[in-house]
């Protein structure tokens, strides 16, 4: 069952128990290792959600976002030279004015994401809103702020974390998660909708072939969708 939003004026301190604490470390380890094989390639990478911030359950995703690839193949050749083998690819673009995006799933908890045009500067917000770390910084063991799907903000402790609502808090919130105030806005439009209305579908969601790229099967999305090639001239 999806978090659902919490409004709360109070900030509450969750303390880790060990177990917790070896879950994180177990899931950064693994993050670590795509990210790594990324970094090999010159592909700069960030891992976002609760693996940066370190809240993590048993049922988080290690996500790793590629925000400026030159290409897909240059992706998934460094994936394979590190023997991290997709088990799906997927085209996905969320509403007409989002920007697609390729996910490669290397299994249903693994995922490597990364943008097939350019992002407006909100969309690349999404990230820094939710928290994000790079390689180095799983390396050196830190953990950053950032709001959860519940929209709690998380400020980690030595302990494990404070989290309290950010309903009410927006401007102070993007002063500190260094994000535009229409970021933080848009996110709690977006989830408070969800809790009202339920998850609605994506405008495009398009698996791939074993004989596919990304840039080819949005080359035919485009020459087929006007909302696609409109989307994709957008930021040129």
């Amino acid at each position: 069952m999806a978090k659902k939003p919490v409004k709360r004026a109070d900030r509450v301190e969750i303390v880790y128990s060990e177990k917790r604490w070896i879950l994180l470390r177990e899931m950064r380890e693994k993050a670590i290792e795509i990210m790594d094989a990324l970094e090999t390639a010159n592909l700069n990478c960030v891992t976002h959600g609760s693996i940066a911030r370190g809240d993590v359950s048993t049922k988080s995703d290690i996500d790793v976002f590629v925000p400026n690839p030159p290409s897909s193949f240059l992706i998934e050749s460094a994936l394979d030279r590190a023997a991290l083998i997709a088990n799906k690819r997927i085209l996905v673009q969320a509403t007409p004015s989002y920007a697609a995006k390729g996910y490669i799933e290397l299994d249903p908890r693994r995922v490597v994401s990364f943008p097939l045009m350019k992002m407006r500067s909100i969309e690349r917000d999404f990230y820094r809103f939710g928290g994000e770390a790079a390689l180095q910084t799983l390396r050196d063991d830190l953990r950053v702020i950032g709001v959860d799907k519940r929209l709690m903000l998380i400020e980690p402790t030595e302990r494990g974390h404070v989290e309290s609502s950010i309903v009410g808090k927006e401007d102070a919130v993007a002063k500190l998660l260094h994000v535009s105030v229409e970021t933080v806005l848009d996110r709690v439009h977006a989830l408070l909708r969800r809790d009202e209305v339920g998850r609605t579908g994506v405008f495009i969601k398009r698996e791939l072939a074993p004989a596919e790229t990304f840039e080819m099967v949005l080359d035919g999305l485009a020459a087929r969708n006007p909302a696609v090639r409109r989307r994709r001239k957008l930021l040129e």
